[in-house]
């Protein structure tokens, strides 16, 4: 007959059976107490098990990062909309980086070297301090703002710049006279078309507008006479694009215009040429491709870190541009904030 215990007399379940494990195991003695441990820092495997939804999101911002160029503008213009602040997209890894050191996660920063890798592949030549000394030739694009309060002052600031060449964008028709007369000193030729025009140090001729599908003149070419021969020199304002709740990226326009100066820049007889503007748009931005394709970026060849250009009071994207054909960037910058809501932008070139 089995023994009857009362529950007085019934054995402990934490005792020893007589082999030792009962003291040893930490269930019920007073080395283990009884409670459950929770993981450790030395726990390897805890330490790689943990963090899997943020490698998850770093691997999928690497892969954002590293096919930009594909997401689709048939969307609302979600890839140029990605592409034109594709570098803030960096800002995320050191988020990443602590969430992974907080969860204590190996798995995380292991993941989180994908998306950095990729930003330093795109953007890591740009941090770079590429200016040299010298250049032949110094240009200045800058867009002067409808609304500028003061563009005496702005004009005087330019002509003050050093810069042979200068081009305006935005330039409204009650205002053209303060920026003739405070830069006439400085730059004694100047061809005006539309709402753009171009001051020089050097003879223009062969002045004319170019089409770029807007109905009114927002983009020129000129001649420049420098003593090292002829330039051709081209200054545009493409049409401006909108992040709207509905319709997203409003990029078209902008898509087109950039497509018909392309083509006009294509044709264009001169080796040598410029393109000065407000763009409206980024280097990574897909949609300019035909002008990227036969222009190269001063900036980016010769420039020190991104050069944003706006907005001025905190400048986000560089949708001012300076790009050359058959010319040599040595160094580009932006210069002090003006009246306008951008900042000038400046390089000089060897010609």
């Amino acid at each position: 007959m089995a023994p009857v215990y009362t529950p007085e007399t019934r054995p402990d379940e934490g005792a020893d059976d007589g082999d030792g494990e009962g003291a040893g195991d930490g269930g019920g003695g007073a080395a283990g107490g009884g409670a459950e441990r929770g993981p450790r820092w030395s726990d390897t495997t805890g330490r790689w098990r943990r963090g899997w939804v943020i490698a998850a999101v770093a691997l999928l911002l690497a892969l954002l990062m590293l096919a930009h160029s594909k997401v689709p503008n048939q969307i609302g213009n979600l890839g140029s909309l990605l592409q034109t602040f594709l570098p803030w997209l960096g800002l995320a890894v050191p988020v990443l980086i602590g969430c992974a050191i907080l969860r204590r996660s190996v798995t995380g920063l292991a993941a989180v070297l994908a998306p950095l890798l990729v930003w330093l592949n795109l953007f890591g030549g740009l941090v770079l301090d590429k200016t040299g000394d010298g250049g032949e030739l110094m240009v200045v694009s800058h867009n002067v703002d409808a609304g500028n309060a003061d563009p005496v002052a702005t004009a005087e600031q330019l002509a003050d710049s050093g810069a042979d060449l200068i081009a305006l964008q935005e330039l409204p028709q009650g205002t053209l006279a303060a920026y003739e007369e405070g830069l006439a000193e400085s730059h004694p030729y100047h061809a005006v078309e539309g709402t753009v025009g171009l001051w020089s140090r050097h003879p223009l001729s062969a002045t004319a507008p170019v089409d770029i599908g807007m109905g009114w003149t927002r983009a020129m070419r000129t001649t420049v006479s420098t003593p090292q021969g002829d330039i051709a020199a081209y200054v545009a304002h493409l049409p401006s694009v909108r992040v709207q709740f509905r319709a997203g990226f409003t990029a078209g326009q902008r898509d087109d215009a950039a497509d018909m100066l392309g083509r006009a820049i294509a044709g264009e007889p001169l080796e040598r040429a410029v393109l000065l503007g407000d763009l409206n748009g980024t280097m990574n931005d897909g949609a300019l491709a035909p002008l990227t394709s036969q222009l190269r970026s001063t900036q980016g060849a010769a420039g020190a870190g991104f050069g944003f250009s706006w907005p001025a009071g905190f400048p986000m994207a560089r949708i001012d541009q300076i790009l050359v054909r058959d010319l040599e960037p040595v160094s580009s910058w932006t210069l002090p904030a003006t009246g306008s809501d951008h900042l000038p932008v400046a390089a000089r070139v060897d010609t």
